[in-house]
């Protein structure tokens, strides 16, 4: 069974009030495109085309028109209500009819993942048939994020929410691939202290029973949370960095579409003309000069 993409893009966004009082965060620009652009990057590179989008009820019109239906990329878009946020976890019980028993890699709206090798990352991820695959990252402030804690042979043995004093130095990022069973095993999380169904009970029963994997990402990949007005700009400044240095975008549905076979030249000169002379469509258009 193929697997279905996740991008978990509810949530108040309260961290960047009053920037988002009036609009989803996920929908504030990085640098040249809306943030939700780059989650679902990650998706499409990963090979799924089937791809549920969870959202508030107020914020579902602007992405509607945003994102359409996902014919322009030749993938679908499920549009799902979150009416409230009540943790990461509960995600996979909003989207059980959609996943339908199906293996499922969910990404969160204000994660950004970037570096040379990534597909072929996901690509053994997306190959592990049961069980679950997160992706560990080294930071300097561990303390902040979900830790992950190794044996001696490299295992996980577990993975700790905000620990006062780390275990280690990998952070567990907004990236999951589970097995079919995620929805079910979800049902059983019950509520933290702070009233949500965490992700970290989710993953800790996969990592109870063995079969849970955290694939570390080394020096050469970026990860990037834009849920603060630092980290924000941090990203948007990443990615002009990188765009203005190499001429070649960052988080490109059209062009991932038009280079995993999705859309032909055809669709993508007439997805360059939507968006003009603008530096997307200026990109757009060097692509299909190629």
């Amino acid at each position: 069974m193929k697997r279905k993409g996740i991008l978990l893009a509810g949530g108040t966004g309260s961290r960047l009030w009053p920037i988002t009082l009036g609009t989803s965060k996920q929908l504030l620009p990085i640098y040249d495109k809306p943030m939700v652009y780059y989650p679902l990057s990650v998706l499409m590179l990963a090979g799924i085309r089937e791809i549920a989008i969870i959202t508030t009820p107020d914020d579902q019109p602007q992405f509607q028109r945003l994102l359409g239906d996902g014919g322009q990329w030749g993938v679908s878009f499920t549009w799902v209500i979150q009416e409230r946020p009540e943790g990461l976890a509960q995600a996979y019980l909003l989207t059980r009819d959609f996943l339908d028993g199906a293996p499922s890699a969910m990404v969160l709206g204000d994660n950004i993942f970037f570096g040379h090798g990534l597909p072929e990352v996901l690509t053994r991820a997306d190959a592990q048939a049961s069980g679950g695959t997160v992706f560990g990252y080294h930071v300097a402030d561990p303390e902040r994020y979900g830790v992950a804690a190794f044996d001696a042979d490299g295992r996980v043995t577990m993975i700790v929410e905000k620990p006062k004093v780390p275990p280690s130095s990998f952070a567990i990022t907004g990236l999951y691939f589970l097995d079919g069973r995620a929805p079910d095993l979800a049902a059983k999380v019950r509520p933290s202290e702070r009233g949500e169904l965490e992700i970290v009970d989710l993953l800790e029963a996969y990592r109870a029973e063995g079969s849970l994997q955290v694939e570390r990402m080394g020096r050469g990949f970026a990860w990037l949370d834009t849920g603060t007005p630092g980290s924000l700009l941090d990203a948007g400044n990443f990615v002009r960095t990188l765009q203005d240095r190499q001429g070649m975008q960052v988080g490109s549905p059209d062009e991932i579409a038009f280079r995993q076979g999705w859309i032909d030249r055809d669709g993508l000169a007439a997805r360059t003309r939507v968006f003009g002379k603008s530096s997307y469509g200026t990109q757009l258009a060097s692509v299909l000069r190629e």
